[in-house]
């Protein structure tokens, strides 16, 4: 027994609408025989609801109102949403604190946002030109950058060869070596090329110093050899990468937070920079790997274009060993 709610299936397969009942249609009316009707529309799947946006508050750390910035996903575009907001360009941002408006280098924003955290913008301020000599290998300069195109010096080694330098400040952004632009190249290669000056040879380096309030003039930072500022303050921090999206994760765990901090350390040793986005990256890439050549492998893969050296890796291996093992 055929019921309205259980229409009898058409030769093609398709279900008889449930208010018809006569596909033929009245008696006499040829041209609606065999005609069927289309079946109702399937319900649409409800929207995906979409995340909470993320909204983060920012100053100029020289002095400025408040603003709110929300809707970026690497440094790049953070620094285009604050720059909207202060109506200044994107480029006159030399770096960005977190929860303090000085040249704090434990506070330096790097890959990860604290979902509480305030962000200070510290911007271009005055530029100049020094004239140094290197009587030593090594300068005495530890350099990063900011993930758009700055790099500049995050420590400075006392009793060092830059550290004579009185006007050379933890903060300032390196423009310029013997008048070439170096805007646009990363840490390690703005290191190399300080490498390379010729010992005993003069050579210039242009410097901007970020643009300071009144609380902060004459202030020449050093940044102690300690851990860098932990950048979190809930539970969850955002992540910002370098290439793609950013995430929301957890709060790196112990081993994380060791690890990447040693991992740093030999970044600086080897290399002369910091870059805790870098270090992240590198223990990611080696937490569950089962040997130094998975370990290889895996960090070539994210991060062949630096060419690490294998002593490097090794060393970086052992760490990572000690670390997970208690032994640090």
């Amino acid at each position: 027994e055929q019921t309205m709610c259980d229409p009898e299936p058409l030769q093609n397969g398709e279900a008889m609408s449930p208010d018809t009942t006569d596909s033929k249609g009245p008696p006499g009316d040829e041209e609606n025989q065999g005609a069927v009707p289309s079946a109702p529309p399937l319900p649409q799947e409800p929207p995906p609801c979409p995340r909470p946006k993320l909204v983060f508050h920012t100053q100029l750390a020289h002095g400025s109102p408040t603003g709110r910035i929300h809707s970026f996903t690497n440094v790049k575009e953070l620094y285009a949403r604050i720059a909207e907001v202060f109506n200044i360009s994107a480029s006159e941002i030399l770096f960005c604190t977190l929860n303090s408006h000085k040249v704090d280098m434990q506070k330096l924003l790097g890959g990860q946002i604290g979902l509480e955290d305030f962000i200070f913008a510290h911007v271009r301020g005055e530029t100049k030109e020094v004239e140094v000599i290197k009587t030593e290998d090594a300068l005495g300069l530890t350099i990063t950058d900011n993930g758009a195109g700055y790099a500049f010096i995050k420590r400075i080694k006392e009793g060092s060869t830059v550290d004579r330098i009185k006007t050379v400040c933890v903060g300032d952004h390196i423009e310029a070596i013997n008048d070439q632009s170096i805007v646009g190249c990363r840490h390690y290669e703005v290191a190399k090329m300080l490498k390379e000056q010729l010992r005993g040879a003069p050579f210039t380096l242009r410097l901007v110093e970020p643009k300071k309030a009144f609380d902060m003039i004459g202030q020449r930072t050093r940044a102690p050899k300690s851990s860098e500022g932990k950048m979190v303050s809930g539970k969850e921090t955002l992540r910002l990468r370098s290439k793609g999206s950013a995430t929301l994760e957890e709060i790196p765990d112990e081993f994380e937070d060791k690890a990447i901090e040693k991992v740093d350390d030999l970044l600086e040793s080897y290399m002369g920079i910091r870059d805790l986005e870098l270090a992240t990256t590198i223990v990611e890439a080696g937490k569950n790997k089962k040997s130094t050549d998975d370990f290889a492998e895996a960090l070539d893969s994210v991060l062949g274009d630096f060419g690490f050296p294998d002593v490097f890796l090794f060393d970086v291996w052992e760490a990572m060993g000690d670390v997970k093992n208690g032994r640090i």
